[in-house]
């Protein structure tokens, strides 16, 4: 079988068919699921942990903007992940030198991880707390959940996370799952990396820890992949009503995940 290279006409070919942690809290689109929605395949529903995860609306999966494989033409090491910002790319790398291409939401200028790390562990449905740096940095976003939110349909974390670390101490940054779709392909976040619920789930089942972690330069990014790099918009701080996610009634309806032992 003949490997194509992932340029844009290539990995187009090969999408799917169609038919701080650093996180903002939403919660768009969990209470009330659209009766139907147009997704294109691997974005459909998804049951879950006793949760059914609505689909991603093709609007948001768009062009380069989902799930693709081809061949790896980056500088990261055989099974190992690749992140580039710049882009709004993570590169799932195999050893038989293909990869698997995620769409992602990054940080905000500024606020965004560099350099090599470690995927040192993950976790289904995680719980969430602000760092110290994001109440300081910008308390009317985060300062209401200084204390945090318990693993569910009200984490910003989503469904899933990978735990970054350096030099054997916990960076703060995640890779995780949102709800907060169109922050995926452009720059939002405090810092953590995001990806569609139903992308989290895939690569996290693709990936063991530990696993090398590169997170591409802006020199990198432009060497490696100037076509895409640049892709996107930087979004503003979205500010959460407390009452959406630590009211009583917010609290009644999140139940806890039913999680196995993986």
């Amino acid at each position: 079988m003949t490997r194509d290279l992932i340029t844009r006409r290539h990995f187009s070919a090969m999408a799917l068919s169609s038919t701080a942690a650093a996180c903002t809290p939403r919660i768009d689109g969990i209470e009330d699921f659209p009766e139907r929605v147009d997704f294109i395949d691997g974005y459909g529903p998804i049951e879950d942990a006793g949760y059914m995860l609505p689909a991603i609306p093709a609007k948001y999966t768009q062009g380069v903007n989902r799930r693709m494989t081809g061949i790896y033409l980056g500088e990261a090491p055989p099974n190992s992940l690749d992140v580039d910002p710049y882009a709004k790319f993570l590169y799932h790398v195999k050893d038989d030198g293909t990869c698997t291409r995620y769409p992602v939401g990054v940080g905000r200028a500024g606020r965004s991880i560099r350099g090599r790390a470690r995927l040192q562990y993950k976790r289904k449905w995680p719980s969430w707390t602000p760092t110290r740096n994001m109440l300081r940095t910008e308390p009317e976003v985060y300062g209401p959940f200084a204390a945090g939110l318990p693993g569910g349909l009200r984490s910003p974390l989503g469904s899933r996370a990978l735990y970054l670390f350096r030099n054997g101490r916990d960076t703060r940054y995640r890779i995780h799952g949102t709800n907060d779709l169109e922050s995926i392909g452009n720059s939002g976040s405090a810092g953590c990396i995001r990806l569609f619920n139903q992308d989290i789930i895939h690569l996290y089942d693709q990936v063991e820890a530990p696993m090398p972690v590169l997170i591409r330069s802006e020199e990198e990014s432009l060497r490696i992949d100037p076509e895409y790099f640049g892709r996107g918009i930087e979004l503003p701080p979205k500010i959460i009503d407390p009452e959406d996610l630590l009211s009583e009634e917010a609290i009644a309806n999140d139940r806890p995940p039913i999680l196995d032992e993986a």
